[in-house]
């Protein structure tokens, strides 16, 4: 049995941060009814016609993003939705949706008003400045949350800002919300009562600042943007091979040491150099030598050395490796996802690994309304006709 098994969770989300969230609410085993308007949510047809990156019209947001969920119909902007709406909310615990600030309201989600239907209810916005202040109307997507948070300025060389090569706005959201989510969830226990997550995209790269907030708090200096080095450790960088980079990431002046042994560099034992402040001041001259020590052989020759000698290391790996690298598919982090078509996609697995309600199980991701049926007639009990009537409407 799965963690999460008994929970059912309204997917009411689009794009990236929201469905990520269910996602990882679905892996853990929450039975996830992803509401979809008629004619589907907009993430079905991002590289829908995109040969390489499909199967049968469905793109690999989806395929990835849908999986472990299932796919009704229902128009939320007709008035006679609300009562389907609202028969769904009073047998979920979770409602979840990153609509802009105020669409979620115009649409019957408010909590206060569902938890008139349903007091435990727990709702989850997912919003790009959050429900308050003064920039809650802002529209906002992944960039925009690098943006405004502060790390686009961290990254890179500091000529130009840059954003993080994976969506990091979008997918800081989406674990947020999960966090918040099963707090809520945690509280419940407590209070008997549901209650409201509000998660603003900004607000969690905030966090994600850390202890480099706090330094500008204490100095009143903005952290340089270093690129791949550090702005305390040396040597802390990658460095290139003759057939590609690895990373080096001394912190001890013991791990230092062993370095310098492990790559025969003795004339960089000096004195200043054994203690990290002199090591800080000679950044380009270690960098400099390390590099040229490190492009005379390969990885494989190098990596084995290193970590014989207990040295922070790791080769850069570019995706067709990390989806090969034996730590990872052990650890079951590259999984087999059916398709309702047949076919088979290779996928990130689950990285929530438990040691007792841990079941690794990926259903496909559902087709459009697949699900209509089982939903409306199952679980609410309305019988074919009134379903068939339903969509002659438009309303399913």
């Amino acid at each position: 049995m799965k963690a999460l098994a008994g929970l059912r969770v309204l997917d009411l989300t689009h794009m990236l941060s929201g469905p990520y969230a269910t996602l990882l609410l679905a892996d853990m085993g929450a039975d996830v009814i992803k509401i979809e308007p008629p004619h589907g949510e907009a993430t079905r047809v991002l590289l829908a016609d995109d040969p390489a990156h499909s199967i049968d019209g469905m793109g690999a947001y989806f395929l990835f993003l849908g999986r472990n969920k299932q796919s009704v119909t229902l128009n939320l902007k007709d008035p006679e939705a609300r009562p389907l709406l609202d028969a769904l909310v009073a047998r979920a615990d979770i409602v979840i949706s990153n609509f802009s600030v105020g669409v979620a309201d115009r649409l019957g989600l408010a909590h206060d008003r569902l938890a008139q239907v349903n007091p435990r209810i727990i709702t989850c916005a997912i919003t790009g400045f959050g429900e308050t202040g003064p920039h809650r109307h802002h529209a906002s997507f992944d960039m925009v949350a690098q943006a405004t948070g502060g790390g686009m300025t961290l990254t890179g060389s500091g000529d130009v800002p840059l954003r993080a090569g994976l969506p990091i706005g979008d997918l800081g959201g989406g674990l947020m919300a999960t966090i918040g989510i099963l707090a809520a969830v945690q509280a419940r226990h407590t209070t008997g009562r549901g209650q409201h997550v509000d998660i603003s995209m900004q607000d969690v790269q905030v966090s994600l600042l850390s202890y480099m907030a706090t330094m500008f708090g204490l100095s009143g200096r903005i952290p340089p943007a270093v690129g791949n080095g550090h702005f305390v450790h040396v040597p802390y960088n990658s460095y290139p091979t003759a057939d590609g980079h690895i990373i080096l990431a001394i912190i001890t002046d013991d791990s230092w040491l062993r370095l310098l042994a492990a790559l025969d560099l003795p004339a960089l034992d000096t004195p200043e150099h054994r203690r990290q402040p002199g090591r800080l001041q000679a950044r380009e001259r270690i960098d400099a030598a390390l590099a040229e020590r490190l492009l005379a052989r390969p990885r494989h020759d190098w990596l084995p050395l290193l970590r014989a000698a207990d040295i922070p290391c790791a080769p850069v790996q570019d995706l067709a490796e990390v989806l090969t690298d034996p730590q990872v598919l052990a650890r079951n982090m590259v999984v087999d996802v059916p398709h309702p078509g047949g076919r088979r996609t290779r996928q990130p697995g689950n990285p929530i690994k438990l040691s007792s309600t841990h079941e690794d199980t990926f259903a496909a991701p559902p087709l459009l309304g697949q699900d209509n049926a089982a939903v409306y007639r199952d679980l609410l009990g309305l019988d074919d006709q009134t379903i068939l009537d339903l969509h002659a409407r438009g309303i399913v």
